[in-house]
């Protein structure tokens, strides 16, 4: 019965958010679902314990139950329109349709009624028409400054008048009516109020968001808002143009030849640095960038958004794509607007006819203005990052030179020797290529050139993309004139065949003789893709010494035992998922996985991975390789059993 009740709330809840209008209404609906247990016409709404915020919250946000990164708790008020009565449940009744000016007493905005008296707006808002009131909030008129609000109440025939005309609209307009990016004549001077309607239900009038709406009067319709608004004369440009705060970026902008751009017709969300923000750049970044017409380009778009987002839309953290390509996480925390992560928004929402200003005290630099030697220190690649430098290798990281890096996570050096001697310069210069590379563009096949001369082979898996053994472990760092690849390890380029890696290692030295003995030589010679799960002399020790020297005497068991353990197609571990298969010369498929970093080949642990050859990859194995017993897999249909020989039980694996 329980999971009947469930199930009928969800198809309710779809059903009627797809029938929800706009936004806004889906919000207010699923609001009424929330609540309709506490009676008729009842919102559950969420609000943030210590403000009077209070918000219509969609499924996501309700299972959240966080606005801004902040618990919220669950309060219950009648949906718009509604009022409760004595001795009943819920908010039963309708409220009593009056005129604008009562309409303004019955919802609380009781401070905008006696404006609106004071200013002899009263009898017009009682009288015949049909308007739309945006009324600031009695919170709203307390939190103006006082110097403007006196400077208001105090000519309240003109100027006060003038301010509550901005608030008004000569139709009547519901929140249906309120679309996105829409511009509605006051009336005031005809000036425009700019609407936004967002995804998340939240809807604004120049930046102050409606906290109340639909509240039908007999001569219009009044919706509550959380800030007393201005009207809009300025571009974005001309905004910028009259701040001395902003001084640095009004001649970045004009250098840049953005002004036009600030200056049409838009919708924009600027992040405008202040002066401060510019001045805590390092001085010879700052010139570089600043001397760079398209770094600095990238740098201005970066701070520009596609679209106009006023800080009350934001109610969590939301990647919001720029004029320059790339990516913002906007969010909040609390009271505070943040920008990827850091409370860095010091002054918000001031609106332009084209768009918004949030001013900001740090400098956002994209990695497209940064140097290559820049994206390396900033990033989690702090070892690779001293090893070039220490290599000498700072003039191809901080220069113009169309280079690609290749930077190993600070795991792959573990256990490994850091000294700088010679043959380490030698393998550091091997992780530059000679041209800029995108991830993107690389494929199967292909060979790259290094610094120091070598060849490196591109190797593209279903689920990973590898230079040599090393696997591209995150997104391209794109910079000015180079980029970087973060890779899993350090680049082991291949030092000749399978044969001639396994000839070059004492530990194969049984290993090299049973493949002479089974006439494989040639083979692990020739040019092939092989990957070898190659035993070390600790595995053939293993074995009980009649069964080697048995295995030893016959070359064509030899030849069997040690076929299976080739594969056919070329593997490096960084390649290596749960559920992978690798197709050996004889036999049936290897199963593969990793568990804690550790390769598995059937359950045989890999002790070295990755010994690179020009035709294959050798990982050593101190086991003998042998097949996995069959799964009994029980059919219930007819009561059969049956046995499949190709299912075998996987190791229970994931990338560490």
């Amino acid at each position: 019965m329980k999971r009947l009740t469930l199930f009928a709330l969800a198809i309710t809840l779809i059903a009627t958010v797809f029938a929800a209008k706009t936004p806004y209404q889906a919000v207010l609906q699923h609001s009424r679902i929330r609540g309709r247990a506490r009676g008729p016409n009842v919102c559950a709404m969420q609000k943030i314990p210590g403000t009077d915020k209070k918000y219509f919250t969609n499924c996501k946000q309700w299972y959240h139950r966080k606005i801004c990164g902040k618990p919220t708790e669950v309060t219950y008020e009648c949906c718009p329109g509604y009022e409760k009565v004595i001795g009943e449940k819920g908010c039963p009744a309708a409220l009593p349709l009056v005129n604008i000016y009562k309409t303004l007493g019955v919802i609380g905005a009781t401070t905008t009624k006696m404006y609106s008296e004071r200013a002899n707006l009263q009898e017009e808002i009682e009288g015949p028409g049909s308007f739309t009131f945006f009324a600031p909030s009695n919170e709203a008129w307390a939190a103006l400054p006082t110097e403007i609000l006196d400077a208001l109440v105090s000519n309240v025939n003109i100027e006060l008048l003038n301010a509550l005309h901005y608030h008004m609209i000569n139709k009547r307009l519901t929140s249906d009516d309120l679309k996105h990016g829409a511009l509605f004549p006051s009336m005031y001077q005809d000036f425009d109020v700019h609407i936004q309607h967002y995804s998340n239900g939240v809807v604004t009038v120049n930046c102050a968001r409606l906290v109340k709406t639909d509240q039908h009067a007999t001569n219009g319709i009044v919706h509550v808002v959380d800030r007393v608004i201005t009207a809009i004369t300025n571009n974005v440009n001309s905004l910028i143009d009259t701040d001395d705060d902003l001084d640095t970026l009004r001649t970045a902008v004009a250098a840049a030849g953005l002004t036009s751009l600030l200056e049409n017709e838009g919708s924009y969300t600027i992040f405008a640095p202040t002066n401060e923000a510019f001045e805590k750049i390092p001085p010879e970044t700052l010139t570089r960038i600043l001397g760079d017409p398209v770094a600095l380009k990238d740098l201005l778009n970066y701070h520009i958004l596609k679209n106009l987002h006023c800080s009350e839309s934001i109610v969590a953290g939301t990647p919001l794509e720029t004029l320059q390509g790339t990516v913002l996480e906007v969010g909040c925390d609390g009271e505070e607007m943040t920008i990827n992560g850091k409370a860095i928004v010091t002054q918000r929402d001031k609106i332009g006819t084209n768009g918004v200003i949030h001013y900001v005290n740090e400098l956002l630099i994209p990695d497209s203005a940064k140097t290559l030697l820049e994206l390396v220190e900033e990033s989690v690649v702090t070892t690779a990052s001293r090893l070039f430098k220490d290599a000498g290798l700072t003039d191809h990281l901080i220069g113009s030179e169309a280079v690609t890096l290749l930077a190993p996570l600070n795991d792959a050096f573990k256990d490994k020797s850091l000294a700088m001697t010679p043959d380490m310069k030698k393998l550091l210069r091997n992780h530059i290529l000679k041209e800029k590379f995108s991830s993107k563009s690389l494929y199967h096949g292909q060979e790259l050139e290094t610094l120091g001369g070598l060849k490196l082979r591109v190797f593209v898996f279903r689920n990973s993309l590898c230079i040599e053994n090393a696997c591209i472990a995150a997104h391209d760092k794109n910079g000015r004139y180079a980029n970087m690849f973060i890779v899993d390890q350090i680049l082991a380029p291949p030092m000749g065949t399978v044969m001639d890696v396994l000839k070059a290692d004492d530990r194969f030295s049984t290993l090299v003789g049973a493949i002479q003995r089974a006439g494989l030589s040639e083979l692990l010679n020739k040019k092939g893709t092989y990957t070898f799960f190659a035993p070390t002399n600790a595995a053939f020790n293993a074995m009980p010494r009649a069964d080697l020297n048995k295995l030893m005497r016959d070359p064509k068991e030899l030849a069997n035992l040690l076929r299976y353990h080739i594969g056919e197609e070329f593997l490096v571990s960084g390649a290596v998922t749960s559920h992978t298969r690798v197709t050996p010369l004889t036999g049936d498929k290897l199963e593969l996985g990793t568990l804690n970093s550790t390769v598995y080949v059937n359950r045989v642990p890999v002790v070295e991975t990755d010994l690179m050859a020009t035709n294959g990859v050798v990982h050593a194995v101190d086991v003998i390789i042998k097949p996995l017993p069959p799964k009994i897999v029980s059919d219930q249909a007819e009561g059969s059993t049956i046995r499949r020989t190709s299912d075998v039980r996987m190791i229970s694996s994931r990338r560490s």
